[in-house]
């Protein structure tokens, strides 16, 4: 089979592997039908992950149907068509009580960076059961692979941990594909204002098709009194950092007002500013978190039930030979206008 292969920082190939086989009773082995890019990929081919080493076949997303099943696998069987969760849990363990799928002892976020990932053409799923989805077969494919990351990490980490309330006031910065997820699921809660900050037109007037009542370019415009004059003084009941920068984080330190939240989605590679001088007293509440995709199964079924769209997410399209073409078009986003890009296999 043809597999996506990191070589190392700032090295990938595409290449041929054997197709894998059952290792465990609780295996799947998944024929993939899409798959996509995460912004996660590229941090591991800078070599910002060390736990990926190279020769991993990389990828933790993809649509695809079952080819092999394990023995001890009951809820799937061959020829079933699946989602595939970022994140492997095997449902037992004291993590997987909690709800914590992304801290799973046996599991966690494994694809794609310690064992062999999605952007192949067949791909080894452990812990079928409590890792993957059954899917209608009418349902559209480009539309679910996105529920395998950006939308349960966006919804959790973002929406979620906000605390996003009908009437609430929220800005979210950073107008990425994770920013604009945030913006999709945010409205399921009928917040009354929604703040987009980026300093990228493009995204920011996709952002306000998506939903944003009031988008800010932070090139052209002081973001923080914009948002003040906006919220009469008052800052936004919710910050989501969308981005993974020190800039981005202070900023919605500087935004948010008395009683509110900051919800960090962004992953931080150096160190951030934690102003308490100023916020030690407001009130604040800041939140971090690894999405645990215990929201996937709701996801799954307001989409089936057509209840949002996240294919207005999806800039481009490639097939699995042209893989690294949409690297290339993906890493360099600001030029190529790209959001998620979809890989057909």
């Amino acid at each position: 089979m043809k597999a996506l292969i990191y070589q190392g920082p700032g090295k990938k190939s595409l290449e041929e592997r054997p197709i894998p086989a059952l290792m465990k009773p609780t295996d799947a082995v998944v024929k993939i039908i899409k798959t996509t890019i995460c912004g996660t990929d590229l941090h591991i081919l800078k070599g910002d992950v060390p736990t990926c080493q190279p020769g991993r076949i990389l990828g933790h997303e993809g649509v695809g149907i079952i080819d092999k099943i394990g023995e001890s696998v009951t809820t799937l069987k061959v020829g079933d068509h699946v989602l595939i969760s970022c994140i492997t849990s095997d449902g037992k363990c004291e993590y997987c009580k909690k709800g914590m799928y992304s801290h799973c002892v046996d599991g966690g976020w494994i694809l794609g960076n310690q064992i062999d990932g999605t952007q192949a053409e067949y791909v080894r799923i452990p812990y079928a059961d409590t890792s993957l989805y059954k899917l209608p077969s009418d349902i559209d494919y480009d539309a679910v692979v996105l529920l395998s990351d950006i939308l349960p990490t966006s919804f959790e980490c973002g929406v979620l941990n906000g605390k996003i309330q009908p009437g609430n006031t929220v800005a979210i910065v950073g107008a990425g594909p994770i920013g604009l997820a945030a913006l999709l699921t945010a409205q399921f809660y009928s917040p009354a204002e929604i703040i987009m900050i980026d300093p990228d037109d493009y995204r920011l007037e996709m952002g306000k098709k998506l939903g944003a009542t009031t988008t800010i370019n932070n090139k052209k415009l002081d973001a923080v009194k914009t948002v003040f004059d906006i919220t009469n003084k008052r800052g936004v009941d919710t910050a989501i950092e969308a981005v993974g920068i020190p800039e981005t984080f202070v900023l919605c330190e500087d935004i948010v007002a008395a009683g509110g939240t900051i919800a960090n989605i962004g992953v931080h590679g150096v160190k951030v500013d934690l102003h308490l001088e100023r916020l030690c007293s407001h009130n604040i509440t800041i939140t971090t978190r690894l999405v645990d995709t215990i929201t996937t199964p709701m996801l799954l079924k307001t989409l089936i039930a057509k209840k949002f769209n996240p294919t207005s997410l999806i800039s481009h399209h490639f097939k699995f030979d042209n893989i690294l073409d949409a690297y290339e078009t993906f890493s360099h986003a600001a030029d190529s206008k790209a959001i998620k890009v979809i890989i057909d296999i």
